[in-house]
């Protein structure tokens, strides 16, 4: 039987082959199921429907993916393309594809996924914020600059709250995206004088708080040790107007104790090796970390990475922007130093088995820098006080249980500390105008760690 013969009219204009289905993440994408590849372009989609909206899927596709011989070396820019997205050796093989090209950022949808490269690379320059302004959030290749846009449109167009959640394990660079998102803001938004007050106090907080909340561990050299929610606050024209931070679960125990490779917080070496000499002689300090007891227990004081004379010049200079007054700095700095001469007071056993201290030199700094009289730190530190009904009896400690009282007394006065100092910053941020404001929320939360001991 001889089959259908095309007219030449069917030679000439053949039917277009049928249409795929809306795609489920953008409904924008709608394409023929045969696209054709150009040599050095992307998909050109051909169908019926909008010229215009063909054209704009056209030109999206052909930034996103500029040809399958740049695909197959690069990887795709969005997950939810990937032919065998159900797949995790393809998400894995995708994500280093991606790495090995220095493309650090892939599209889950509107999710992005960060690998940190731990490098620096070209790709945060006032020239890229400029690039990412107003753009649709699929035009360009991802960034972080892209979302963070896109957030802020949205926030102004609808004219509410939005919140950005950033997670992921230590050392994955959820602080180096937090203060991205914050540079990127502080250039994108209007500018005036008062504007700009806020812009530089939201940026400079950010050293401050890493200073005293951030420390080097095994797998980061600068890994946040507490959770942090910043509330950045805006007008109807989108111009920074205050701040807000809530602080989480701040790790107290590393004041006194750090697992072998990792340090302190930032914040005592930064004032040892790079605090002035008359500052140093106020507070009975040397310059010389291996002095100190809550110091050298990791045995890396010293860090190639890390400037701790260079980070104590912007942490000084980031305190004055925020309004902290000289007299404020002062009682700052002399707690921070109460901490480690408290951290160096040692007890010995007497002939009972109590505590006694054994280097009075160091319990005169605590007293003089808390302004506590000696004799009565002394007493809290070595006896246990027990209430009756008409008395109170002092009860001896032994010589463990006088030094469990000191590091317990060194965390809770560096935690104090800190929320003291989170609570200033807010009373520096804080808007004055009671008008209706819009809300970005940055949430940095901690990284997921796996240690033998939690």
């Amino acid at each position: 039987m001889q089959g259908h013969q095309p007219s030449r009219k069917e030679q000439c204009h053949p039917p277009p082959p049928p249409l795929l289905p809306l795609h489920p993440i953008r409904p924008w994408y709608w394409a023929c199921s045969e696209p054709v590849f150009e040599s050095g372009a992307g998909a050109n989609l051909s169908g019926t429907g909008d010229r215009s909206l063909e054209e704009r899927c056209n030109r999206m596709l052909r930034n996103m993916e500029a040809s399958l011989t740049a695909r197959d070396r690069v990887g795709i820019q969005d997950f939810v393309l990937l032919d065998a997205y159900t797949s995790e050796s393809a998400f894995l093989d995708n994500l280093r594809k991606r790495f090995h090209e220095n493309l650090i950022y892939t599209y889950i949808g509107t999710l992005l996924v960060s690998v940190n490269p731990y490098k620096e690379l070209d790709i945060y320059s006032k020239k890229q914020m400029d690039t990412y302004m107003g753009v649709n959030f699929f035009e360009l290749p991802p960034h972080i600059y892209a979302l963070a846009d896109n957030v802020f449109r949205t926030m102004l167009s609808e004219f509410n709250n939005h919140f950005i959640l950033i997670s992921g394990e230590s050392g994955a660079g959820k602080t180096e995206a937090s203060k991205k998102i914050l540079q990127f803001y502080a250039v994108s938004c209007p500018s005036t004088r008062l504007l700009n007050n806020v812009r530089d106090r939201l940026l400079l907080s950010n050293p401050v708080l890493e200073a005293f909340g951030n420390a080097k561990t095994l797998k980061n050299d600068n890994s946040s040790r507490f959770g942090k929610y910043m509330d950045i606050q805006f007008d109807h024209q989108g111009g920074a107007v205050g701040g807000h931070i809530l602080s989480y679960l701040l790790e107290k125990s590393r004041v006194v104790h750090q697992n072998h490779g990792e340090r302190n917080f930032h914040i005592f070496y930064q004032l040892v090796e790079g605090g002035e000499e008359d500052l140093l002689r106020w507070l009975g300090l040397e310059r010389n970390c291996q002095h100190y007891s809550y110091l050298v227990q990791g045995d890396c004081a010293k860090v190639s990475s890390i400037n701790d004379k260079s980070d104590w010049r912007t942490v000084r200079k980031a305190l004055s922007v925020i309004d902290f007054s000289e007299s404020d700095t002062e009682h700052l700095f002399g707690i921070i130093a109460s901490v480690l001469h408290l951290g160096n007071i040692k007890f010995e056993a007497d002939v009972r088995g109590y505590a006694t201290l054994n280097n009075n030199q160091e319990m005169h700094w605590v007293s003089k820098l808390l302004g506590i009289p000696a004799h009565v730190l002394q007493q809290g530190l070595t006896h246990r006080k027990i209430e009756a009904k008409t008395e109170e009896v002092f009860s001896p400690f032994s010589a463990d249980h006088a030094v469990y009282a000191r590091d317990a007394l060194a965390k809770a006065i560096y935690g104090r500390t800190f929320n003291w100092l989170v609570n200033k910053i807010n009373e520096s941020l804080a808007n004055k105008d009671s008008s209706r404001k819009t809300v970005i929320g940055l949430l940095d939360i901690y990284g997921f760690e796996v240690f033998n001991v939690n």
